[in-house]
């Protein structure tokens, strides 16, 4: 007999209550527990009342939310709560999307500009996957407002659907987390087996390592490590998903993974789109992986990447269950960071996402699908794991001082660069004394909630939200002005797209100032300095390559791109202007080194691939982290050395 069990209202409120500070503590039940264990206990029973082994509903939240409830927002794709219950119609309607960037993705001053296109709606007809948070009301009788903002009701939501996961596979109410790998994988909400085993196998490492944090409400969350669950994968046969078209994608086995390709096709008269073909890395190094949101949602992403005539990336990837869709090969270079040098050099990965909306997280599942792709390109490319080679497209310079201000600001403030960088296994770690000449940027996400405006609203402050970024002053004191940066012209603000007073997690920089509890840095050729308490320090002490200005300049310039000089380039491809950017890196002052490279440009203005050069000159540069992106600066300007 089918039982549809519901969560007796009474309880569900005295729970929930005191769980979102609404309730005083004089009104709590006698035996409810302490404040901060209250989701832990809205597990236990919610897990007992459906008959869902704790560890699975645990992990499965673990890897939707990492059991966070950001205060009843949705995700980027209209999920809710711990248990990520989508409701991507009523998420979607009030949202106000939107990027400051106008810059020409190709980047190229040998070709015409491309435009930038409106993003797409999302369909009329939207995936189960976006639609959980009803059909969890229908089973447990719970109101979608509740789903939506108290966590335990999005908890005991998140068990029933697991539970009808369960009985629609044929398969009993065990206690033992082994029998539930088929309804894991259909929790998912995947369309295709490869995708579910993927995220089936994520919940269930998750189970067997254990995970203890407090989240984002400041609840103590614990799953205690099961490391002998061995779960029955043979229950992905009955759920009735079809096959992955994996057939020609470059992705790890790890990860769930299809082909839809980008079109290189010719139109009009001599255009062609959406990318250019290549040989790489036979013809020319991989060196940058670039990290994109998509500012619009799958489906409109999809088209977007399948027109002919607009841009290309060579990843997507779904937030909902970490899914990810290959549209470029690696040889080839896809026209997705506005500089052409960085994109004849790199590989760009879309990530379902929204810059200037704080609470629209990105699910556990993305980011580790996301790392995983990124650690096996790193190997097979021989990319250093590190913020100078993995970028932001906030990060990419612009490639001549008037692109500057029309360049793109994503993923923005609110991607978790520190968690990233764990999943890559790369931590951020000290490497250094405590006085050392360098630091690499790394402040406490949740704790840090610099106040940005115009998410929503021109000049109105965004939601209270954690962040990777930290503000740079002029000046020991935060009443001073914000840092300038004269390439983008305006005056800097607080805006979530200004970039001009803003540091990354991971970055490092020099050193050039030290009073109390702030470090000043050399950044955009000035001393910027931000607040670095001892207690809950913004910046750890690093070790590493620094230039300066060569002993007789009192100044050098600094370029967007590494082009090679005039007299490499060889009959038949018009040599490219080296134009330095409107910054100078004055005597003194230092900045970190990512790499030596060559002035390198790939000539690929033709449909007919036969009249592709790559030009390599004599000149090297060096890439530094001059201010929030990336600049180069010519090898004969500068001196090399090593702060400790």
């Amino acid at each position: 007999m089918r039982r549809t069990p519901v969560v007796p209202a009474l309880a569900t409120a005295a729970l929930l209550l005191p769980l979102l500070g609404a309730a005083p503590s004089a009104a709590r039940p006698p035996d409810a527990p302490p404040a901060p264990d209250r989701l832990q206990q809205a597990f236990a029973e919610a897990a007992a009342e459906y008959q869902v082994p704790r560890s699975v509903l645990l992990g499965v939240s673990y890897l939707q939310s990492r059991w966070d409830a950001h205060g009843g927002a949705p995700s980027v794709t209209g999920g809710y709560g711990p248990l990520h219950l989508t409701d991507a119609r009523t998420a979607l309607a009030g949202a106000s999307h939107h990027d400051e960037g106008t810059e020409d993705p190709r980047g190229d001053d040998a070709r015409a500009p491309l435009r930038p296109k409106a993003k797409t709606s999302p369909p009329a007809t939207l995936p189960a996957r976006l639609t959980t948070l009803p059909r969890a009301a229908e089973l447990t009788g719970l109101s979608a407002e509740a789903l939506r903002t108290d966590p335990a009701a999005n908890v005991a939501g998140g068990a029933a659907l697991l539970a009808a996961a369960q009985r629609e596979a044929g398969e009993p109410l065990s206690a033992d987390p082994a029998d539930w790998y088929g309804a894991v994988a259909r929790f998912s909400g995947a369309e295709d087996s490869a995708t579910a085993a993927a995220y089936a196998n994520d919940v269930f490492e998750v189970i067997r390592s254990g995970e203890r944090r407090t989240t984002d409400a400041g609840q103590r969350v614990t799953l205690t490590a099961d490391p002998d669950v061995a779960p029955d994968v043979s229950q992905l046969e009955d759920v009735g998903l079809r096959a992955a078209k994996a057939a020609g994608t470059e992705c790890p086995r790890t990860v769930s993974c299809e082909w839809i390709p980008a079109p290189y096709e010719e139109f009009g008269d001599g255009d062609y789109g959406n990318h250019d073909l290549g040989n790489r890395p036979a013809s020319q190094r991989v060196r940058y992986i670039v990290v994109h949101d998509t500012e619009g949602a799958w489906n409109g992403v999809l088209d977007m990447v399948q027109d002919p005539t607009y841009v290309s990336w060579n990843y997507s990837l779904r937030s909902t269950d970490g899914h990810i869709a290959q549209h470029v090969k690696a040889k080839d270079v896809a026209w997705h960071a506005g500089n052409w040098y960085v994109n004849a050099k790199s590989i760009g990965l879309e990530h379902e996402g929204f810059l200037a909306e704080p609470d629209a997280w990105y699910t556990e599942a993305m980011y580790r699908s996301s790392a995983r792709l990124v650690r096996y390109l790193a190997k097979k490319y021989d990319i250093p794991l590190d913020r100078q080679h993995i970028l932001g497209h906030d990060n990419v310079p612009g490639t001549t001082t008037a692109t500057i201000p029309g360049m793109h600001t994503d993923p923005g403030p609110y991607w978790d660069w520190r968690h990233y960088f764990q999943l890559l296994g790369r931590p951020f770690e000290p490497t250094a004394g405590k006085n050392s000449g360098m630091v690499t940027i790394r402040p406490d996400y949740a704790e840090n909630g610099p106040v940005y405006t115009g998410c929503v609203t021109r000049g109105e402050p965004c939601a209270p939200h954690g962040s990777s970024a930290v503000r740079l002053y002029s000046d020991h004191d935060v009443n001073a002005p914000l840092i300038r940066d004269i390439g983008l012209g305006t005056a800097p603000t607080t805006g979530v797209n200004d970039l001009s007073s803003r540091v990354s997690t991971g970055q490092q920089y020099a050193v050039a100032d030290r009073w109390g509890d702030w470090t000043a840095i050399w950044y955009l050729g000035q001393k910027a300095w931000f607040h670095n308490p001892g207690k809950n320090p913004a910046a750890v002490p690093a070790s590493g390559r620094v230039i300066t200005p060569r002993e007789g300049l009192d100044s050098v310039p600094v370029y967007g791109r590494a082009y090679p000089e005039k007299s490499a380039y060889p009959a038949g491809v018009p040599a490219q202007t080296v134009s330095p950017l409107p910054y100078r890196l004055s005597k003194g002052q230092k900045y970190v080194v990512g790499e030596k490279v060559p002035g390198e440009y790939y000539y690929a203005v033709t449909f007919d691939e036969a009249s592709h050069r790559v030009v390599t000159g004599e000149d090297m540069y060096y890439e530094i982290q001059f201010g929030h992106r990336v600049a180069y600066v010519r090898a004969a300007d500068v001196t090399l050395s090593t702060l400790r």
